[in-house]
C-alpha cells in the first residue's frame, strides 16, 4: 500500500448453508462486474465485529437472519483492485432463518457446491468456492514397502477417519508398485476422495480427485500441472512458498509443521501465532500440518485454516514417517 492513495476495505461475506446448498446472489448489471455471481455480504462498519456486520448485511440484503455467535470462519482473501485493496472476511452459517429475498433487487438462489463455477464469479470470490468444496480434513498416508499392504492400510485407515480427502503418498514404493497400490485403493475408496502425490502424470488417465505436490516438485513449476476440474495442492512451509503455490494455480496448500511431531525431533514447529499470520496472508485455503489431529480441528479453523492435514491421527501403525514435504 502506498500512502493514503490506497485503502483497505473490510468486507464481511457469508456462506449460508441449507440442505447441502449455499445461497448465491447475482450482481446487478449496472454494478461493477455486473451479471456475475457472488456470496452475500457487505462492508464492516466502524465499531462492528465482522460477525455483527455480516448478520446485519444478510438481514438488510436477503431477509435471512443468522446468530453472530454461531458463525464460523471459512477463509480470508485479500484482493488488489489497483486503487484499493479488499479483504473478504468469509464466514459460514449452518443455521439460519427466514426465506431469502433480494431486498435490493438482486436475484437469489441456492446452489450445490459442485455446481459452482469459478468463471461465473469475480476473481476475488473464486477462492471461496475452493474453500466451500474442500473438506476439513486432509489425511496423508505414511509409508509402506509393498503395494498390497499399502492399499490395505489406506482403505482400513480411511474407513475410520471420517469425511475428507486422502493423499496417497507412499514414498518408498517404486512407480510400478505405486500405480498398483493406487489401483487397489480406487477399487476400495471413492475416486473423488483420493489424491495422488508427486505424480501429476497419473491424473490424466485415472479417475482421481487430483494431485498434491511436495515443495521440491512445486518449486520448479510455472503453471498448473493438472486440469481445472482436478484438485491441485502444494506442501508449503512459509509465506514465499504459499505465494508461489497460488501463482502456479494451486487450489490449496498445507502449511507446517505447526506443532512438534515425532518425525521432526527438536523442531518445535511454527506455532499457532505464526500460522495465523501466514494463513491470513495466503489467497488460497491452507491446511494446518504437523502435530495436528482431530482434537485441533476447531483451533485450526479459528486460526484461519481450511482444516487439518496429517498422518499420525489416521494411518494404521504409524511409526514416525516424515510428513508430506
Amino acid at each position: 500500500m502506498t500512502g493514503s492513495s490506497r485503502k483497505l476495505v473490510h468486507v464481511a461475506v457469508g456462506v449460508i448453508w441449507r440442505e447441502g446448498q449455499v445461497l448465491i446472489a447475482r450482481r446487478p448489471l449496472s454494478a461493477h462486474q455486473g451479471g456475475l455471481l457472488e456470496f452475500p455480504g457487505g462492508k464492516v462498519e466502524p465499531g462492528e465485529t465482522v460477525q455483527q456486520a455480516l448478520a446485519r448485511e444478510l438481514l438488510e440484503e436477503t431477509a435471512v437472519t443468522v446468530n453472530p455467535g454461531n458463525l464460523q470462519p471459512l477463509i480470508g482473501i485479500r484482493h488488489d483492485y489497483g486503487d484499493k485493496e479488499v479483504f473478504l472476511d468469509v464466514w459460514e452459517a449452518r443455521v439460519s432463518s427466514g426465506e431469502p429475498r433480494g431486498l435490493e433487487g438482486q436475484p437469489l438462489f441456492w446452489q450445490r457446491p459442485g455446481e459452482l463455477l469459478a468463471r461465473d464469479f469475480p476473481a476475488a470470490n473464486r477462492p471461496i468456492i475452493g474453500a466451500i468444496r474442500l473438506p476439513r480434513t486432509l489425511a496423508i498416508t505414511g509409508d509402506e514397502l509393498q503395494a498390497g499392504p499399502a492399499a490395505e492400510r489406506c482403505i482400513h485407515g480411511r474407513s475410520g477417519s471420517g469425511d475428507g480427502m486422502v493423499v496417497l503418498r507412499l514414498p518408498s514404493l517404486t512407480p510400478e508398485a505405486y500405480t498398483e497400490a493406487l489401483g487397489r485403493c480406487l477399487a476400495g475408496l471413492s475416486a473423488t476422495s483420493l489424491v495422488v502425490h508427486d505424480r501429476p502424470e497419473l491424473v490424466a488417465d485415472l479417475p482421481v480427485a487430483g494431485v498434491h505436490l511436495s515443495w521440491r516438485r512445486a518449486a520448479g513449476l510455472r503453471q498448473r500441472p493438472v486440469p481445472e476440474e482436478r484438485w491441485f495442492g502444494v506442501s508449503c512451509h512459509d509465506g514465499d512458498e504459499l505465494a508461489h503455490a497460488a501463482a502456479i494455480g494451486a487450489d490449496y496448500a498445507t502449511l507446517g509443521p505447526v506443532l512438534p511431531t515425532p518425525s521432526h525431533p527438536g523442531n518445535p514447529g511454527m506455532g499457532w501465532e505464526r500460522f495465523v499470520r501466514l494463513a491470513g496472508q495466503a489467497v488460497i485455503p491452507v491446511y494446518a500440518l504437523g502435530g495436528t489431529g482431530p482434537e485441533h480441528l476447531q483451533t485450526a479453523i479459528q486460526a484461519g485454516a481450511q482444516g487439518i492435514a496429517g498422518i499420525s491421527w489416521w494411518w494404521p501403525a504409524y511409526n514416525t514417517d516424515s510428513e508430506a514435504q
